[in-house]
């Protein structure tokens, strides 16, 4: 969907965030799985309310209701595209290989704060809906997903 997330800030920075509290925005969570997996994958909240500098915890989770041991990966994406510069994920299940034995079902977390600039930005002065949408991808031997913004 175009927006890619940042990679967060060392722990000292985080918690010396001070959050803008004057500045709600309403994260929504999106879940899609490729045609090549058999996962049930869905957020299981619809939406959270946040302010910049205040880091949040979400939760997904993924279903392998099939008789055979699956891997999966998931990609995600940030709308609007803008926005995903501010979206830091502290702690997320992207990009790492997740296997999921017949019938296991789990919570992955992630854990994300918007960066407090994301209030100063004028490109931002108009957003209050950001949404973080996942993708799960069945993992084949030897395939590597692109990180998003690196090429």
């Amino acid at each position: 969907l175009g927006g890619t997330t940042g990679a967060g800030h060392s722990a000292e920075q985080i918690e010396s965030m001070e959050p803008v509290r004057d500045r709600v925005i309403r994260v929504t969570f999106n879940a899609d799985v490729h045609s090549s997996i058999q996962w049930n994958f869905r957020p299981q909240q619809s939406e959270i309310y946040v302010v910049p500098g205040e880091t949040a915890l979400a939760f997904y989770k993924a279903k392998n209701p099939t008789d055979k041991p699956v891997i999966g990966i998931s990609t995600y994406n940030v709308i609007p595209f803008e926005a995903g510069q501010y979206f830091n994920k502290i702690q997320c299940f992207c990009f790492e290989e997740q296997r999921l034995n017949p019938q296991e079902e789990v919570d992955m977390p992630v854990f994300f704060y918007i960066d407090p600039e994301f209030a100063e930005d004028p490109k931002m002065a108009k957003v209050d809906l950001i949404t973080l949408s996942y993708t799960f991808f069945e993992a084949k031997e030897g395939q590597k997903l692109p990180l998003p913004g690196y090429q």
